[in-house]
């Protein structure tokens, strides 16, 4: 059974760091695209970045320049590390898989998600 689970997330201070993972099981990670999703409370999940088995890499303009994607297939986990993290970075955040799908801008495309990891960003 294809699975996903989300580490690494808390509470930090404004201009922290924090860098989750995307632990994953039942399939083969080589094969397989992973995005990261995000919501905030009262808003509608939106895509973070996601990459392709082929390496192709993807960020949302809000992100880019903070945060990096990276994997290891060795480990089967997906990373994402964030780095000076704003207030409006809060939410939970969801890693997802469909095939070797990498597409941000609508989370329909992904059948398979996690339970999501909570970023707290205050102050």
């Amino acid at each position: 059974q294809l699975q996903l689970v989300e580490s690494g997330g808390g509470l930090v201070q404004p201009g922290g760091s924090l860098r989750l993972a995307c632990a994953v099981s039942g399939f083969n990670l080589d094969y397989y695209a992973i995005g990261w999703f995000r919501q905030a409370p009262g808003k509608e999940r939106e895509g973070v970045s996601c990459i392709t088995s082929g390496g192709y890499i993807d960020y949302a303009d809000s992100v880019k320049g903070r945060f990096t994607i990276s994997r290891d297939n060795a480990k089967n986990t997906v990373y994402l590390q964030m780095n000076s993290l704003k207030p409006e970075d809060t939410g939970i955040y969801y890693c997802a898989t469909e095939r070797d799908i990498c597409i941000l801008y609508n989370d329909y495309f992904y059948n398979y998600w996690g339970q999501g990891t909570q970023v707290t960003v205050s102050s």
